[in-house]
């Protein structure tokens, strides 16, 4: 386990926590699009926020789930766990 969420971590978290499947390849292109284009709301981003709070021991942000994009939201996580590192 690495100390910052990959794409394909998310991607893989995504399918897992909230029944969506976008390939990492796709979440990449769309990096900057809204969670909502891809089926995920805020509910679907609080499972994948406890899931890594889980994996990693480590709250996160209390923000995290207001997320708009993937890009936000790995920025806001990644922040966390490499201040933790």
């Amino acid at each position: 386990m690495s100390d910052r969420i990959t794409v394909e971590e998310l991607s893989e978290l995504m399918k897992k926590s909230a029944g969506v499947t976008v390939p990492p390849e796709d979440l990449r292109q769309r990096y900057d699009t809204g969670f909502d284009t891809f089926g995920i709301d805020s509910l679907a981003l609080l499972g994948i926020v406890g899931e890594l709070e889980n994996r990693y021991g480590t709250p996160m942000p209390p923000d995290a789930e207001k997320s708009k994009t993937p890009q936000q939201f790995l920025e806001l996580v990644n922040s966390v766990l490499l201040a933790g590192a």
